[in-house]
């Protein structure tokens, strides 16, 4: 199963649809509109579990139950501003946690094992940060940048100049993004980012390989999430 912003390009959506059942998202008066259909916005994936925000239409829910998808719901609702908007906005590994631990939804502490938590201050963790294989990561934000190069991390920090997101100057490289074993899908074309080659050189430094999913400028849809 794959989920993503109903609103991305068509093209990007009938890729992913030919690979896998494809839920596209949708909610209105929930969260502000640029994030509305952001699918890290309303989900966090921990260890074999999906936490899904209590305010997700039901019919959502359904379609996670029939794709097989072993999900429960978190504890607090998503809300209009920051930082309610980003209490399931994490990152969590196999051996790693990290997030605004002052903002997370107390579900995602509940499951997180022997993990080690680590802080940032950015609350919007997942959109500003692209988890790859074997804890190495790339992040659009200096900050979590300072941080994970701080716990020992291979990381690579990219400008996010250039991402689109509606109504802002910019979005972020981790909703750009989706992860399937050693391939990183794409909403757009590295070669149309300013960033694009930096990116291109330490994904391949890594032995992963990319898939872009239309030929146009990257498109912050709150990731790809993939089950």
């Amino acid at each position: 199963m794959i989920i993503c912003d109903k609103r991305l390009p068509s093209p990007v959506r009938q890729r992913l649809s030919a690979l896998d059942f494809l839920l596209e998202l949708s909610t209105d008066n929930i969260t502000y509109p640029a994030i509305s259909g952001h699918p890290d916005i309303f989900f966090c994936k921990v260890g074999d579990v999906v936490l899904v925000s209590p305010v997700l239409p039901r019919h959502y829910c359904d379609l996670l139950t029939q794709q097989n998808v072993v999900w429960k719901f978190g504890t607090q609702p998503n809300t209009s501003t920051y930082p309610g908007s980003a209490i399931y906005n994490a990152v969590v590994t196999d051996t790693v946690f990290i997030h605004n631990l002052q903002i997370t939804d107390p579900t995602i502490k509940s499951l997180i094992g022997n993990r080690k938590q680590i802080h940032v201050n950015q609350g919007y963790t997942r959109c500003n940060l692209l988890p790859l294989p074997n804890n190495c990561f790339i992040t659009s934000d200096k900050a979590i940048y300072t941080v994970l190069t701080h716990e020992g991390f291979d990381i690579l920090f990219v400008n996010p100049t250039g991402i689109l997101l509606q109504g802002f100057p910019n979005g972020f490289i981790g909703g750009v993004c989706g992860i399937k074993g050693s391939v990183v899908f794409i909403s757009g074309c590295l070669k149309a980012f300013p960033e694009g080659s930096k990116m291109i050189d330490f994904l391949f430094g890594h032995s992963l390989s990319t898939i872009e999913l239309y030929d146009g400028p990257l498109i912050d849809g709150g990731s790809i999430l993939f089950f």
